[in-house]
Formats: C-alpha cells, structure tokens, sequence
C-alpha cells in the first residue's frame, strides 16, 4: 500500500526533538528509552526460558497481562519450567492435568500451543545449535522476517505477540504499538496497520533508515516513535 502520498519521513533527529518536547526534555525521554541485550547474552539464554517467555506471551494477548504475571510461578510449577523436549508432545493426560489446574488460566487453546512452539525451539535448536543463538543471530535489518518465520512455524506468535516475545527477551526490534503505527501513518511510511509485506517492507526500510542514521537500537527507535505521538 505505501504511506501517505507528498508525506516526508522526518529524520530521527527531528522525530527525537518531538519526543523530548513531549516527554520534558532530553534527559526525561532517554530515561524512557529501553537497551537491548547483546547477542553473546542473548545466544546463553536457555531454550527453556524462551518457551516460558513465548508461553507468557500467548496467555497475555486478550488478557489482563497483571493477572497472568502474578500467575507465572504456578505456570513454571505446571509446566515443569517448560523444557521444550518435555513439551513437544503434550499427552491427553497432560492437557487433561492442566485443564483442571485451577492454579493457571485454563484456555485448551493457549496451553496447546505451548507444544508447538516446543517443538519450534527443538527445530531452531536442531538447525541453529540451539533457539537462543537463531533468535539472536537474526538481523535486525530483517526483523518483519523473524516475525513471519515465529507466525509461520510457532503457535499463536503472529502480531504484536511475537514482537513483544522479542522486547521481553531484550532481543533489539521495534513493536508495532498503536502509538508507533500512529508515527509510522504521521510519517508517511504506511497509512494503517502494517500488516500486508508491501506495509511490513516500508516499515522495517524507514526503521533500518532511523537505525541508520542515529545509531541506535531498533528499540529505542521504537519507543521514540511511540513519545513522539504524545
């Protein structure tokens, strides 16, 4: 589709100015700015972890996220702390366990894809050496690809769930907020929710042209973005 005809993408510097007049200053707005782990301490993250983490993710979209956060212990408890190898076939008798385990949010569907996105760690690990070092290999000039691989071969990862997987992961990206998406509309780059290749694209082309420019993080890109709305 493309943004908005005879709109000009500002540069981050000017996008940036906006944000700190937003925020109170310069000093206000790093504050809010995220740092993403590198990638040797992203790749020493245990498989494990990024199960849980996705798992986490799942259960928040459509959910009060607070409530699933104060529920996590009894998750990692019923879940025997998500090793993939553990999960990649959940038996009836799992399912049938978890679903009367009033300890955890009792949603078949969701539990279900925990053994998907088992099994997408054990592929990753197989091709990769382990699913830490894929995620943190992929490169962040090509992020719209790491999140179509997630919505393809994982389970219920598409959208604004894989993105957050990554932030909270600490791997650099950008998430499509609805402050961001309202920037990205602002700054001609698309005129709605990026979702189609042609809008994903254009996108990822204006944050690699910000990361560019600046230096910075795609995070940190992102988050200037959403400061920047209001």
């Amino acid at each position: 589709m493309g943004g908005q005809a005879g709109v000009k993408m500002r540069t981050f510097k000017q996008i940036y100015a906006m944000a700190a007049k937003e925020k109170g200053g310069e000093k206000a707005l790093e504050a809010l700015l995220p740092k993403p782990k590198t990638p040797a301490a992203l790749a020493k993250i245990p498989d494990d972890r990024w199960l849980s983490q996705a798992t986490q993710c799942v259960f928040n979209a459509g959910f009060n996220w607070r409530v699933i956060e104060n529920k996590w212990p009894d998750f990692e408890k019923a879940f025997a702390g998500f090793q993939p190898k553990r999960w990649a076939v959940m038996s009836d008798d799992d399912l049938d366990k978890l679903l009367k385990n009033a300890a955890i949010v009792r949603n078949a569907a969701k539990i279900k894809s925990v053994a998907g996105n088992a099994r997408l760690m054990l592929e990753l690990a197989k091709e990769h050496g382990s699913a830490a070092k894929a995620f943190a290999d992929w490169p962040g000039e090509d992020l719209i690809g790491l999140f179509e691989m997630m919505k393809k071969r994982g389970e219920r990862l598409g959208g604004n769930t894989g993105q957050m997987f990554m932030r909270f992961m600490g791997k650099d990206g950008f998430v499509f907020s609805g402050d961001v998406v309202k920037a990205l509309i602002r700054e001609g780059v698309v005129d709605k929710e990026p979702t189609s290749k042609a809008d994903l694209k254009a996108a990822q082309d204006a944050f690699n042209t910000w990361a560019k420019e600046s230096g910075r993080p795609l995070m940190q890109i992102s988050r200037t973005l959403a400061a920047s709305v209001g």
